[in-house]
């Protein structure tokens, strides 16, 4: 798949899949890499990213394997900027597919 295609849906992705239950960082990872081909350094980025900008908050959780991890739950600016994705996106999706629909 192009990366410039999995660079503007990367933040709707993440969003939407916080948006359903927290998670940590490598949960996230794995969840998206088993659907689009995507780096490690790609998720961790958007989270950093998202995070900073409000849109998540993190805490901590005892794991039985290993370390503590770090969990991201979406906040309620990270709901209404998932909202504003979603809307874009679905008129964004619709346009392409118009265009497109005739191609074999």
């Amino acid at each position: 798949m192009n990366v410039q295609f999995k660079k503007g849906v990367l933040d709707l992705c993440v969003l939407s899949l916080l948006s359903r239950k927290d998670r940590y960082g490598y949960e996230l990872v794995q969840v998206i890499s088993g659907a689009i081909a995507v780096s490690e350094g790609s998720v961790y980025t958007v989270l950093r990213r998202l995070t900073k900008e409000g849109y998540f908050d993190t805490y901590q959780m005892d794991s039985s394997e290993g370390p503590p991890r770090k969990y991201y739950r979406l906040t309620d600016a990270g709901r209404g900027y998932l909202e504003e994705l979603l809307a874009e996106w679905r008129e964004f999706s619709q346009k392409v597919n118009e265009l497109i629909g005739g191609i074999n």
